[in-house]
């Protein structure tokens, strides 16, 4: 059994080795097209186009991974089908569910990859590859950090300091602006619930002025909303916003902790951490799925056949895995079943095909 196991693992990792090298290629071909118009017109150098691709591999890699175990699978177990070597381990009284052990093994060694991958490599390529195209190549100006619990901005009117940015939203939580004189006195701060962009201008509500004459005591001025100059657009908070991408999962689960503890809804973030979790054993269900289509019969195979449902799966699962996700984001089903949705339906399917299997 531990030569045929040797055998089967062999196969299967060269033919997951090739294929991922190929989604790579074929990612970052698609991806230098897409901004190579970008980077021409900004004058980006040859090292920072090569740089901003090369940071990126790594978060291509762990979404390319789990393809890449469905399609080799498949045409692994497919290969064996073709060539009757199926047949001949079910002569010699192995069953199809212990030839399918080297397969599930590695398969579930690449899920446990693509968590620590996202946990302790992605984040930092991540946050390197915007910065050199958002701050390098776009010459945008970085004036804001980002710490877990807020945002801070230098400005022309002053220092923000933001509790949350919602990106999607454009929509700012926590506001507290202030506003400095030339010799950085503090002449005025705003407080403010929350604002919106709304028509080419930041609107805050619950809004409280604090101006601090000099040489007098402090004036209070409390309205209930109003539109606030402000030089900053939400592109410039998103280049200091931290995308959940640049963000670990324990980074994350922190953050809506804090936010949680502010009274912030933070259920899109929710969504999002317990996505880090459920997208990374996505691989050993479609490693099920890819071996019950391919030894559905002894003589079933062929590399045409198997790339042809690798794609037509590994597509369904995106679409059911990102379905889930947007039903979670907008609170239409609980963070949990959202990020699981894609897993629960294509679990359930992989058992069935999988127990179907004429043994």
């Amino acid at each position: 059994m531990k030569i045929l196991y040797r055998y089967l693992a062999y196969e299967f990792v060269r033919n997951l080795i090739f294929i991922t090298l190929c989604l790579i290629a074929l990612y970052l071909i698609i991806d230098f097209f897409e901004k190579i118009r970008m980077f021409l017109s900004n004058n980006a150098t040859i090292q920072q186009m090569a740089a901003h691709f090369f940071f990126r591999i790594p978060m291509i890699l762990s979404q390319m991974l789990p393809a890449a175990v469905l399609l080799a699978s498949l045409l692994t177990c497919g290969y064996l089908s073709r060539h009757s070597e199926i047949v001949a381990m079910k002569a010699n009284g192995i069953s199809l569910y212990r030839a399918s052990l080297p397969i599930l093994t590695i398969a579930a060694s690449i899920c446990l990859l693509v968590f620590l991958l996202n946990e302790w490599i992605t984040p930092y390529t991540n946050e390197r590859s915007e910065h050199i195209r958002l701050i390098e190549v776009q010459k945008r100006r970085s004036v804001g950090t980002f710490k877990q619990d807020q945002i801070w901005y230098r400005s022309q009117k002053g220092i923000y300091n933001i509790k949350l940015f919602d990106a999607q939203r454009n929509k700012l939580h926590g506001i507290t602006i202030y506003y400095l004189d030339q010799d950085m006195q503090l002449n005025m701060r705003l407080d403010a619930a929350w604002g919106e962009w709304s028509d080419g201008h930041w609107l805050f509500h619950h809004v409280l002025l604090t101006r601090f004459p000099a040489g007098e005591f402090p004036t209070l001025e409390r309205t209930i909303q109003q539109v606030i100059d402000l030089p900053e657009k939400p592109e410039d908070f998103k280049v200091v916003q931290k995308d959940v991408e640049t963000m670990s999962y324990f980074e994350l689960k922190r953050y809506i902790g804090k936010l949680r503890s502010e009274g912030y809804d933070a259920t899109r973030y929710v969504v999002d951490l317990h996505g880090k979790t459920a997208f990374p054993l996505v691989s050993i269900i479609l490693a099920v799925i890819g071996i019950s289509f391919s030894l559905r019969s002894e003589r079933s195979g062929g590399i045409a056949q198997g790339i042809g449902v690798g794609l037509t799966i590994g597509f369904s699962y995106w679409l059911v895995y990102a379905f889930g996700m947007s039903l979670g984001r907008s609170s239409a089903l609980p963070p949990l079943i959202a990020a699981w949705f894609g897993n629960i339906i294509f679990g359930i399917a992989s058992l069935w095909l999988f127990l179907r299997l004429k043994t």
